[in-house]
This record gives structure tokens, sequence and C-alpha cells, in this order.
């Protein structure tokens, strides 16, 4: 019955939704997350057990497309992580170099709650998302997300997506 929910609920999302970036995953050394969302694609693989890097695709309303290369450093186990980037295409055609940090709850049974700020010279960006498992190595996201440029208009809305563990 759960899963049915979730799945209803992810359809009302898209529909409703307007902007979302990659959600903030708990990753095993050595694995691998590929996602989708209302809005972008991603990739991510950790490379040892406090970094993962990963690329990150984003369609925006008003800016076209942006891509994403980044890196996460797990601080304190897997809850605190610092967050190194490029971004390209930003609003005056800029790219520019980011970082921030993520806060993730402990990865238990159920539902991982997690908050994102990035900050780059031309903008800043938050992120409140859950990742809930519907499946073995897969999960759906839904998050509010908030991106704030510096020369341009903010588009921020409520987002959901898949990502696939492996």
């Amino acid at each position: 019955m759960k899963k049915i929910f979730f799945v209803f609920a992810a359809i009302f999302l898209i529909g409703a939704s307007t902007a979302m970036a990659a959600p903030i995953n708990t990753l095993a050394n050595n694995e691998t997350a590929v996602g989708i969302g209302t809005r972008e694609s991603y990739i991510e693989h950790k490379f040892s057990p406090k970094l993962t890097i990963g690329y990150q695709y984003l369609d925006r309303d008003e800016y076209n497309h942006q891509n994403d290369i980044y890196a996460q450093y797990d601080l304190f186990g897997s809850n605190l992580k610092a967050i190194a980037g490029f971004r390209n295409n930003l609003p005056g055609d800029n790219s520019n170099g980011y970082g921030g940090i993520a806060v993730v709850t402990p990865n238990m049974i159920g539902p991982q709650a997690y908050a994102s700020y990035v900050k780059g010279s031309d903008f800043d960006e938050t992120q409140v998302g859950i990742n809930m498992n519907v499946i073995a190595n897969i999960s759906l996201n839904v998050n509010y997300h908030n991106f704030d440029p510096d020369h341009g208009h903010s588009e921020n809305g409520v987002g959901v997506g898949a990502t696939v563990k492996f």
C-alpha cells in the first residue's frame, strides 16, 4: 500500500514541480547512483570511504541547461558533507566554482531527510528533501529546491525523482 501511495504522490508532484537538483545520497564505498528527476539527471560514484564525485545536468526554465561537476566529502560519518563543484551556463554566460554543505539524517529503515546549501560567486542554492527506498536499490526523492542567481530570476518549487544504486 505504501508503494502505491508513493507512486501516486510522484505522479502528482511531477505535474506540480518547477525545479529540482540532484538529491544528497548516502552511498557505500565503490557504489554508484544514477538518477533522473523532473528537470535533472545525474550520476555519482563514491571513490573512497569519504569522497563522492558526480556530474549533474540541469534543465532550467529561464537559463536553458547547466552542467555541474561536483565532489562531496564526508566530514563526520555520512551525516555531514562538504560540497565543492563547478557549474557552467549561469545567467550572464558566467561559469564558476561553488562550495557548500549538506546534512543528512542517519541511514535507518524508512525515509532519509537531507538539507543542502551551496554558494558560488553568482548564485546560491538551497534544497531540502526526503529519500525513500521503494525497492532494494531504487529510491524515490521528493524535495523543495530554491535556485537564486545574482543576475536573473529565482527558480523554486517542489520536485520528484528516482535513483538507482549499484
